[in-house]
């Protein structure tokens, strides 16, 4: 099934979209995004994405957004498409203007999305685990937004794809981990969770804010705590969250086993009670 879009509220094939070259998301990456995963043409934790979206376009003051009317686009475009296993990609940008640093008057934002089925890549991963390396995070310093700004990102994962591994960690000068170039990380000692505090320049994560909610049902500890890079060969567990990884065992970094080299139990146990949250979600 090929790809379907919504263009300011035009539904139309991904291919024929059509955007100025004078965009301010194409110029300048003047623009916010969100990605959803869809399970049985179901958007997943809808709610909390939308909330950050809106947040994101504040934080930068991209305003005229009416987000219920995007919200039915959305779902109007899954339905459109008949849209099962797939994901939903939306991107607000400040709008077409002559280039000029400074924000234009009287533009209106554009707004796009669409929806694409889903190969779920991951899967394989999530039963054996998988690798990740460690890099620089070079990237700006609101990284709490979710922004279009993404070179560092890029310039991470792509390190990680040239190793033959799935993602990178990324770390400071002083060694501080902070996430990962498109998802979050999660470290087990000691029978504790440890995480990355939200206040140390990275994404609220949504799929980091749901696993924290699922290790308090669970009755999980939870450290938040920045780690330092070279306490990663002393963690007993390691794994990623995101929309499209889910719950991702990780069993090496750098080239060197976590501990067994095989997925961890309490890994293991967030893994089988994520998979449960989204059947329950479905019925």
């Amino acid at each position: 099934m090929n790809p379907l879009a919504n263009l300011n509220g035009t539904i139309m094939p991904l291919d024929q979209v059509t955007i100025s070259p004078l965009d301010r998301g194409f110029l300048f990456g003047d623009a916010v995004y969100e990605v959803l995963r869809i399970y049985q043409g179901k958007p997943w934790l809808e709610d909390e994405h939308f909330d950050r979206f809106e947040r994101s376009l504040r934080e930068i003051r991209i305003t005229g957004v009416d987000m219920p009317k995007l919200r039915r686009r959305m779902h109007e475009t899954i339905k459109a498409g008949g849209f099962g296993e797939s994901m939903v990609y939306l991107q607000v940008t400040r709008g077409a203007a002559p280039r000029k640093h400074s924000f234009p008057k009287d533009i209106a934002p554009l707004e796009l999305l669409w929806v694409q089925e889903y190969a779920d890549t991951y899967r394989p991963l999530c039963e054996t685990g998988c690798s990740v390396v460690t890099y620089p995070d070079l990237r700006w310093h609101r990284a709490d937004i979710k922004s279009t700004n993404l070179l560092g990102n890029v310039l991470a994962n792509q390190a990680s794809s040239e190793a033959g591994c799935v993602e990178a960690i990324l770390y400071l000068p002083d060694g501080t981990l902070t996430e990962a170039s498109h998802s979050t990380f999660f470290a087990v000692k000691n029978g504790q969770l440890h995480t990355t505090p939200l206040k140390a320049n990275v994404l609220p994560s949504i799929t980091r804010g749901y696993t924290l909610k699922l290790a308090h049902e669970g009755k999980i500890e939870v450290v938040e705590r920045n780690l330092q890079r070279k306490e990663l060969v002393e963690v007993d567990e390691l794994f990623l969250v995101g929309t499209t990884c889910e719950v991702l065992p990780i069993v090496n970094v750098d080239g060197k086993p976590i501990k067994s080299g095989q997925p961890g139990a309490l890994t293991r146990r967030l893994q089988a009670i994520y998979t449960e949250k989204v059947r329950a979600f479905l019925k």
